[in-house]
C-alpha cells in the first residue's frame, strides 16, 4: 500500500475537510460539458494554489477505465523513469493500479519501482481529484527523474501502444507546474511561449524552448510524453482551459509559481 506523503500538507488531511475543499473548487468551475481527452496538463501545487485550474479539467474529463497520471520526480529517489504496482490510499479511499497495463509495460523504458513514489506529490496529489468525480477506475502512476526529449518520447511511445494493445479506454494526464520563483510579468511571459508550443503539440519545439528560456517549469518530460501518448490515442488538438500563478490567490507576485490547464482531443 502506498500511504499518502503530502495529506496535510498539499491537501487536507480529514476527509470531510478534503471533500469540502474539493467542493468549493468544483462550484468554482461550474456547470461545463464533457470533454473526450486523450490527455491533459495538469498542475500539482497546494490545492488553495494551484486547485482553481486543477479543476478546470477534472469537471470535463470522462470516466476511463484507466487514468495513466505520468509526473516528475522531485525526490532524486528510484529508478530514472518509474512506475508504480502498489495500491495507492488517500483520505477519500484507496485506488488500485492497472495491473495489465503494467505488465504491458514491463520490458520497456520504465521500470516498476515504487521506491521512486514513495515520497512524490506529484502524482499523489492528482487522485483525490479522481476520486471525487468517479469510482471504480484503476491507474498507472509513472515518474521521470530522466526527462531528455528521447526518453519522454520513447515513454509516451510505449504507453501507447500498451493501451492500444490491451484496448484500454484511458486518459494520460501530465502533471506539471509551469515557472517558479520568478516575478508575475516573467513568469507569464516564459508560460506563454512554453505554452504555444504545447499548445502546437510540438514537442521538439517545446524542448528547444525550455533549454533556450533556461525554463523552469518541472514536467517538460511528462508534458511530451502525454503529447506523444494522446496523438497515439487520436488526439489532433490541444486547447489551452486557464492559465494562473500562485500570485492570484496569494497576491504576492514578487515570485510566482505558473499553473496550466490542457486538454488533448
Amino acid at each position: 500500500m502506498r500511504s499518502p506523503a503530502v495529506a496535510g500538507s498539499f491537501y487536507p488531511r480529514s476527509p470531510e475537510a478534503l471533500r469540502r475543499q474539493l467542493d468549493e473548487l468544483f462550484k468554482g468551475v461550474g456547470k461545463v460539458d464533457e470533454v473526450q481527452a486523450s490527455g491533459a496538463v495538469i498542475p500539482h501545487a497546494g490545492y488553495v494554489y494551484s486547485g482553481p485550474v486543477a479543476a478546470e479539467v477534472y469537471a470535463r474529463l470522462p470516466r476511463r477505465d484507466t487514468y495513466v497520471i505520468l509526473g516528475p520526480n522531485h525526490t532524486g529517489l528510484g529508478a530514472p523513469v518509474a512506475m508504480s504496482t502498489q495500491t495507492w490510499e488517500t483520505p477519500l479511499g484507496s485506488v488500485e493500479v492497472d495491473a495489465d497495463l503494467a505488465k504491458a509495460m514491463a520490458g520497456t523504458i520504465v521500470d516498476q519501482d515504487d521506491t521512486a513514489h514513495l515520497r512524490e506529490h506529484s502524482i499523489e496529489v492528482q487522485l483525490p481529484f479522481l476520486q471525487y468525480r468517479f469510482s471504480g477506475f484503476k491507474i498507472l502512476p509513472i515518474t521521470m527523474r530522466l526527462q531528455d526529449e528521447k526518453t519522454a518520447v520513447e515513454v509516451g511511445t510505449a504507453l501507447g501502444q500498451a493501451i492500444k494493445g490491451l484496448g484500454r479506454s484511458c486518459t494520460i494526464i501530465a502533471s506539471s507546474d509551469f515557472t517558479h520563483y520568478e516575478p508575475q510579468e516573467v513568469a507569464r511571459s516564459t508560460d506563454a511561449k512554453l505554452l504555444e508550443a504545447v499548445l502546437n503539440m510540438d514537442i521538439p519545439e517545446l524542448y528547444h524552448r525550455v533549454y533556450g528560456l533556461n525554463a523552469t517549469a518541472c514536467g517538460y518530460g511528462p508534458i511530451s510524453a502525454t503529447i506523444t501518448t494522446s496523438r497515439i490515442l487520436g488526439a489532433k488538438t490541444a486547447k489551452l482551459l486557464r492559465y494562473a500563478t500562485s500570485g492570484d490567490t496569494s497576491g504576492d507576485y514578487s515570485q510566482v509559481v505558473g499553473y496550466s490547464a490542457v486538454v488533448f482531443t
